[in-house]
């Protein structure tokens, strides 16, 4: 176990938000519910290289992030292997658990190992169960299959048990489970973004998934969350296909709102602006009060495929909208 302190600093408040409101009433509620003067400095995770920040609390009180994790020296996305589990109970303070799991224990796997890529984890009756990408064929990218591991603990001891038949052949595995109990899930890439329900064993669909309608510009990095009785579904975007004089453009985090954990979404715009990486991944969590956007960038490495994961406030408009998210360094 790695005991991490980063150097903490204030947040300053945000000023920037993405529909007009009323700015003293949003400030009033956000000075009310903010529990954390300070927090790690991003990037929060500096000894190793990560991605695609997968962020829950669970019972114990403490936050998990489950991250894929990019090898030096880079080749792309294809070496991705390895996951790791990170948690704090403070934002400041994070302890690395180590590695929960790598391509060489998947049976049904790639036999060249690696594209080990975006994971989700999700807890239900005592039990962890893992979500990753993980293609079956040396031809990977037309044999994903999302795996699924499982563990009495949150961050060891985890166990592949198969993958979950007849979901689509995609990456990007988010699980969301509602308030009843019910567990969803979804993933996709591409451009082609599909949900569906779990049966309560949690590793096999509850039917078929179907596509998520009403996305505007969806890429991938699927991932879902509840806030004041309504659902949201958030995502990166294809803007790194944009040039601009010369200089290419890169993903951008979207979001949609919806009454049904299935949709159908409407699409309410964009919560963060690109970081310096050519990609970015998210997730959205409530922690002690305070909600947050976990990311990643490349301010590190300064080189695309080598990420570190970051962590920012995020805030919500009196109608619900979310807030433009200011990345701090």
């Amino acid at each position: 176990m790695n005991r991490l302190t980063r150097f903490i600093f204030l947040l300053s408040p945000l000023t920037v938000m993405t529909v007009a409101c009323d700015s003293s009433s949003a400030k009033a509620a956000e000075d009310a519910v903010d529990p954390f003067e300070t927090i790690a400095a991003n990037p929060f995770i500096t000894h190793m290289y990560t991605a695609d920040p997968s962020a829950h609390v669970w019972e114990d009180g403490r936050l998990y992030v489950y991250a894929s994790h990019d090898i030096d020296p880079p080749r792309g996305c294809d070496l991705m292997d390895r996951y790791h589990v990170f948690s704090t109970d403070d934002m400041v303070n994070w302890t690395d658990h180590g590695e929960i799991l790598n391509s060489s224990q998947v049976e049904w796997g790639r036999p060249e190992g690696g594209f080990m890529w975006a994971p989700d984890c999700a807890f239900k009756d005592g039990k962890y169960y893992f979500y990753f990408p993980h293609p079956s064929d040396t031809k990977w990218n037309d044999s994903w299959k999302i795996g699924v591991a499982v563990s009495d603990k949150p961050a060891s001891d985890f166990k592949v048990i198969g993958y979950i038949e007849g979901a689509p052949a995609e990456i990007d595995p988010c699980i969301f489970v509602d308030d009843d109990g019910q567990a969803y899930i979804y993933n996709g890439g591409g451009g082609k973004c599909f949900g569906g329900k779990l049966k309560d064993n949690m590793t096999e669909l509850d039917g078929p998934m179907q596509p998520m309608t009403g996305l505007e510009d969806f890429h991938e990095a699927t991932w879902v969350h509840k806030y004041n009785g309504k659902y949201y579904l958030s995502y990166s975007d294809n803007h790194d296909d944009n040039w601009k004089d010369g200089v290419k453009g890169d993903n951008r985090m979207r979001y949609a709102m919806s009454d049904s954990p299935l949709g159908p979404w409407e699409h309410k715009g964009i919560y963060m602006e690109p970081t310096d990486s050519y990609t970015n991944h998210g997730s959205i969590v409530e922690f002690k009060g305070q909600w947050f956007a976990f990311y990643h960038n490349s301010n590190l490495s300064k080189h695309d495929w080598l990420r570190s994961i970051c962590a920012d406030k995020l805030y919500y408009n009196p109608d619900g909208t979310i807030r433009m998210v200011e990345q701090t360094h």
